[in-house]
């Protein structure tokens, strides 16, 4: 009891109390029976895969065995794996496949409104934190990612922008006792990295500016090089992924990521889309304006931004009467105007600038930048607490709260409104099971291949030339066998796509595998003389990748033992 009444008594329990409830009421149909329609229909595919990775012994995952039209497919060697790695821990919790899932998107909201709230509360205190936290949840965009689109990972980068901000500002202004906060900023920034790579690219500028904003006024290198090892912890603790995807995309068709459909000239956001349309829909983004979805940065966000701008720029033309900081201001000042250069970027406007930095083209969707807005707009939402009198903000906050959420009740709904019955055993059968085997086959197809495969992996192995039976075929994550016998010389066609470094033994021996001219879709071939053999092939990692797992390897363990070294100091002094 005395636990409870403490944490009841604590000055942040009735503002936590509002974020928790107020992320539980945007993700609530996640609390209800059944699935729903998204873009990105693959999110349990993608838990089943990891799952089966681990239980297979393949830690990392890298290699995907149904994917791929059921050839195998380098999903994670490319592929952010953070959420479905937590996810694991539902699994092992015993929940269904569908519900992991759900938690998953669910706890997205909550994990998000917590660190805005942390964030916004450093700079407006916990009411201001309040604000932007129920601002940033409830932004339209926020569940377009969810609802609409299905973007798990996109969703999970959101959780990491304002911790990485908060982090980053503590480390910057702390003038003793950093190391927490280097290890605070190193972990925020791993599990961006581990999270979504485009928002990687889109929130560093945004992050530099924002450090440099800080660091003009610290006045230190030495801040500089707490970054730096901040950022270097991040790199060593997100190695086993960043390396590889980084440096292994010559093994991939990385080229259709940015044709077709998804090159970026196509998917700009009208200023109708962006500020004034109250559409909203579950269809597709498509050339022109008849898009199926919403890209609204949401009506009383940018009203109240310009607001807030309005006021701020004010503050510094003439008297500060609020006495607040000029580093306050030129904060609010700086996130404003990257809020409002994002909104540009998803506009046909700013189309110089993507073709001046050709890396943008992998974004693919403009309107991504919507993320950056939301971040932006919904952070300086809670400077109203400050800028404005108190006995007006205690009227007028919870009214302009309450209507923020009743505005947009309807968009944080599920195609039809409500969740449709489904089961783990209906989703990984029949037609399900198919479309999602073929699904993403563009994202990451191997060089190997040079046509997308017409049709799913029928056999594991088949005779090409000479005649003979195939027995006993096995089939793993990152592994496969199968024992045959053939009448004569005989070219054996394996169901895998070749990626490096698929090894392949005969009777132990370890023989050439290749791909014939006439092999479109990219499997495996193996020569094979006359007689009964034992045909193993195995996945085995680049020596990048080995170089990349002992690096996140001793990392971790440098940091785990930097903790429980901490932790007993802290025990012996207390006792």
């Amino acid at each position: 009891m005395k636990f409870l009444k403490k944490i009841v008594s604590s000055s942040n329990f009735w503002p936590l109390l509002i974020v928790l409830i107020s992320a539980i009421l945007a993700g609530r149909t996640f609390l209800t029976p059944g699935y729903f329609n998204m873009h990105d229909d693959l999110q349990m595919m993608r838990q089943l895969e990891m799952e089966k990775c681990f239980l297979d012994g393949q830690i990392p995952c890298r290699w995907v065995p149904d994917m791929g039209y059921g050839f195998g497919f380098p999903l994670f060697n490319y592929y952010p794996p953070l959420p479905y790695l937590v996810g694991e821990l539902f699994r092992i919790a015993h929940f269904s496949f569908v519900d992991t899932a759900k938690i998953l998107f669910l706890l997205a909201f909550m994990a998000s409104g917590l660190t805005m709230y942390y964030l916004a509360k450093e700079f407006f205190g916990k009411w201001g934190g309040v604000v932007s936290s129920v601002f940033y949840v409830w932004a339209p965009y926020h569940s377009v990612d969810a609802y609409v689109r299905g973007a798990m990972n996109e969703s999970w980068a959101l959780i990491w922008f304002p911790l990485i901000l908060l982090t980053s500002y503590k480390l910057i202004v702390q003038k003793s006792k950093t190391t927490r906060w280097i290890i605070a900023l190193g972990l925020s920034w791993t599990g961006l990295l581990l999270s979504h790579n485009l928002m990687v690219l889109i929130f560093t500028p945004v992050f530099a500016g924002w450090c440099l904003l800080f660091w003009l006024k610290a006045k230190g290198w030495k801040k500089i090089w707490e970054l730096l090892k901040a950022g270097l912890l991040a790199a060593g603790l997100s190695a086993f992924f960043k390396l590889p995807a980084a440096f292994e995309q010559k093994y991939v068709h990385v080229d259709t990521l940015v044709k077709g459909y998804y090159e970026y000239i196509a998917h700009f956001a009208t200023i109708n889309q962006l500020l004034f349309s109250r559409f909203w829909g579950y269809g597709p983004s498509v050339w022109g304006i008849n898009d199926g979805m919403s890209f609204q940065i949401g009506h009383i966000h940018w009203i109240l931004s310009i607001l807030i701008g309005i006021v701020v720029v004010a503050m510094f033309l003439g008297k500060n009467k609020s006495k607040l900081s000029r580093q306050t201001l030129f904060t609010i000042l700086y996130i404003f105007l990257a809020g409002w250069f994002a909104a540009f970027m998803a506009h046909e406007k700013s189309t110089f600038i993507w073709k001046l930095f050709s890396p943008l083209a992998f974004v693919q969707f403009p309107w991504r930048f919507l993320t950056i807005v939301i971040l932006c707009f919904s952070f300086i939402a809670g400077s109203v607490v400050i800028l404005f009198p108190n006995k007006i903000i205690k009227f007028i906050a919870p009214i302009v709260l309450v209507g923020l959420i009743v505005w947009n009740w309807n968009y944080f709904l599920p195609q039809g409104g409500k969740m449709g019955p489904l089961t783990d055993t209906q989703k990984f059968s029949g037609a399900a099971w198919d479309l999602q085997r073929t699904a993403g086959i563009f994202d990451y197809l191997p060089q190997a291949a040079r046509e997308n495969p017409k049709e799913g992996q029928k056999l594991l192995a088949e005779f090409m030339t000479g005649k003979g039976s195939v027995e006993s075929p096995k089939e793993g994550t990152n592994w496969a066998s199968f024992n045959i016998n053939a009448d004569s010389a005989s070219t054996i066609r394996v169901g895998i796509f070749q990626y490096p470094v698929w090894k392949t033994y005969i009777d132990g021996k370890e023989v050439k595998n290749y791909v014939p001219e006439s092999e479109a879709w990219g499997r495996m071939y193996i020569d094979v003389a006359a007689g009964r053999h034992i045909i193993t092939l195995r996945l085995y990692n680049t020596p990048l990748r080995s170089v990349a797992n002992i690096i996140s390897l001793l990392t971790w363990i440098s940091l785990l033992a930097f903790a429980m070294r901490r932790l007993r100091m802290v025990q012996f002094r207390r006792g």
